[in-house]
């Protein structure tokens, strides 16, 4: 599926009048939008505009002052991350977050750790493999020998280790080369084409929204636009202040 192929489906997440900060001051600002089931949904905005804060406040790093955050109609806020995760949200941060002296394996194995059942966590890590051979092939290494676009990927298959219902990613592009980039997209394709709803928080505004399905454009913490991935893309006023003008549908 291409973000062109956009799934008119039910929200598996929705934000309603979110308002969240830190100390005295708010940092989003009654943030309200759905994240549409099986789809890929990007977030992208100027630096400042919340996009990190709402990460935080989904998997319940954050809590927000007011405002409500909906999982399949279950809220979301008031709970804490570990509650939220066995909910299935699991949440990529932006920094590398693997054990560096642990090997590949032992880090996806650390994906599981609320699974109770040896044998589940087993046959997670052989259907994580599946997806993502090329993680198999470095099972042995230790992960710090790994260049960062290879220690992405691994962070990938460690989210699936639960089969989340949502994945957030946060910055996956960071410090990657275009070529490397390319790569991490194409295995956020491959998580989504396995059934995962992925929200997509990212830097790289036109790399971000040709990925997705879904765009929205955050500013000074409140939604500026929403709607596909192409309308965002293509909108005017959005394409000259974020991405160096708008792109042109082909004719």
């Amino acid at each position: 599926m291409t973000a062109q192929d956009t799934p008119a489906t039910a929200p598996a997440l929705v934000l309603d009048g979110v308002v969240a900060g830190y100390g005295g001051g708010d940092v989003l600002r009654g943030v309200t939008f759905d994240v549409p089931e099986g789809a890929i949904t990007c977030v992208v905005g100027p630096n400042g505009a919340g996009k990190s804060t709402l990460m935080r406040v989904i998997s319940g790093l954050l809590r927000p002052r007011t405002g409500t955050v909906t999982l399949h109609g279950e809220k979301l806020n008031g709970r804490s991350p570990r509650a939220i995760l066995k909910m299935g949200v699991v949440h990529v941060p932006q920094n590398h977050s693997l054990f560096k002296d642990m090997t590949v394996r032992e880090n996806i194995d650390l994906g599981g750790y609320t699974l109770q059942d040896r044998a589940q966590v087993a046959t997670r890590i052989d259907a994580v493999f599946d997806l993502f051979p090329q993680v198999r092939d470095w099972a042995r290494m230790k992960a710090g020998e790994l260049s960062g676009g290879q220690q992405r990927l691994v962070e990938f298959a460690r989210a699936l280790m639960l089969d989340p219902r949502l994945i957030l990613l946060d910055e996956p592009s960071m410090g990657l080369s275009p070529m490397v980039l390319r790569s991490v997209f194409d295995a956020a394709r491959q998580m989504n084409a396995g059934g995962a709803t992925i929200l997509l928080v990212e830097q790289n505004a036109r790399a971000g929204l040709k990925l997705s399905h879904y765009g929205v454009v955050m500013e000074n913490g409140t939604v500026r636009l929403s709607g596909t991935g192409r309308e965002v893309l293509e909108h005017p006023e959005i394409g000259e202040l974020y991405l160096g003008g708008a792109v042109k549908s082909p004719q």
